[in-house]
C-alpha cells in the first residue's frame, strides 16, 4: 500500500456545502495513553513441562530408544529454538520427568507442573499479588534465570521463569 499523493497539476476539491446553518459540534479527540505507562508483558512462551514418574531414568531411556529424545545433563530434554525478535538468542522449552516423591511441585498435589517464560518476574509477581493470585513467597536466582511460583485456581503449581539476558541461558560459557 502506498500513500496517496496529488498529481502536480491537480486542484483541490471544493469544500462540501453544509446542509444546515446550525453550528457543528467539535469532535472530541480520543483519549491518549500516558507515554510513561507501558503494559506489563506477562507470559512470553512455554518454558517447560515437568511431571512425576515412577522411574525417570527408565522412562527417559524409553523415550530415547523409541523417539530419539536424548536426555540432557539435568535428566530431561530441552527443545531449542530461536526467538523471533532476537534470532541470535536460543530459547529452551524443557520436558522433564521428576522422581515420584519429589516435593518440587508442592504444595500442589497434581503430578505435573508447567513452566512459563516471562519478561519481568519481579513486576509480574507484584501485579499477580495485587490481583489476588496465590503467589508463593520465594524467588530463586540461578545462572540460568530467575524463578517464581504461583498456584492457579485448580491448585496447580505454575513456575514462572525469567531467562537471563544471554544468547543461550543453558550454555556453559565455553
Amino acid at each position: 500500500m502506498g500513500t496517496h499523493r496529488k498529481s502536480p497539476g491537480a486542484k483541490a476539491a471544493p469544500p462540501k456545502a453544509e446542509s444546515s446553518s446550525a453550528p457543528r459540534k467539535a469532535k472530541k479527540a480520543p483519549a491518549r495513553a500516558r507515554a510513561s505507562v507501558t503494559p506489563l508483558v506477562r507470559v512470553t512462551g512455554l518454558g517447560g513441562v515437568f511431571f512425576k514418574s515412577n522411574d525417570p531414568k527408565k522412562l527417559m531411556e524409553w523415550y530415547r530408544k523409541r523417539l530419539g529424545i536424548e536426555p540432557d545433563a539435568y535428566g530431561g530434554w530441552s527443545f531449542q529454538w530461536r526467538e523471533k525478535r532476537r534470532p541470535q538468542r536460543i530459547g529452551h522449552t524443557v520436558w522433564s520427568p521428576f522422581v515420584k516423591d519429589t516435593d518440587y511441585m508442592d504444595p500442589s498435589e497434581l503430578p505435573y507442573m508447567f513452566n512459563f517464560r516471562v519478561a519481568d518476574l519481579k513486576s509480574l509477581l507484584a501485579q499477580l499479588r495485587r490481583e489476588g493470585v496465590h503467589v508463593i513467597d520465594k524467588v530463586e536466582e540461578l545462572p540460568y534465570g530467575k524463578f517464581g511460583w504461583i498456584i492457579d485456581p485448580e491448585g496447580r503449581k505454575i513456575e514462572l521463569w525469567e531467562p537471563p539476558d544471554s544468547d543461550d541461558p543453558f550454555s556453559s560459557g565455553e
